[in-house]
């Protein structure tokens, strides 16, 4: 019955091999990273029309201190300056 239900239903299939409707760590606001990791914001980047990705922003260590109690502003400046960027890619987990 198993493939028989697979077959009527292929998004039963995807949430169960992606498990993508799973937070992890469980019962944390992933909207509001600042409370998980240091020197991190919440971004949203419009891709095309209808489009929304959120993204971390996180900014080196070595710039902690000066982040510290910044506001989105800050962080958006940041990267628009020299220093490189690195985009990490996490796969298809639905959350970040």
């Amino acid at each position: 019955s198993v493939p028989f239900l697979v077959r009527l239903f292929p998004a039963v299939l995807t949430k169960f091999v992606y498990l993508n409707f799973l937070a992890f760590p469980f019962f944390t606001d992933l909207r509001q990273p600042e409370l998980l990791l240091n020197n991190t914001i919440s971004l949203y980047l419009t891709t095309e029309p209808g489009v929304t990705v959120g993204i971390w922003h996180t900014v080196p260590g070595s710039r902690g201190a000066e982040a510290r109690g910044k506001d989105q502003r800050w962080y958006e400046e940041a990267l628009a300056d020299a220093h490189p960027v690195i985009i990490y890619l996490h796969g298809n987990g639905g959350t970040r």
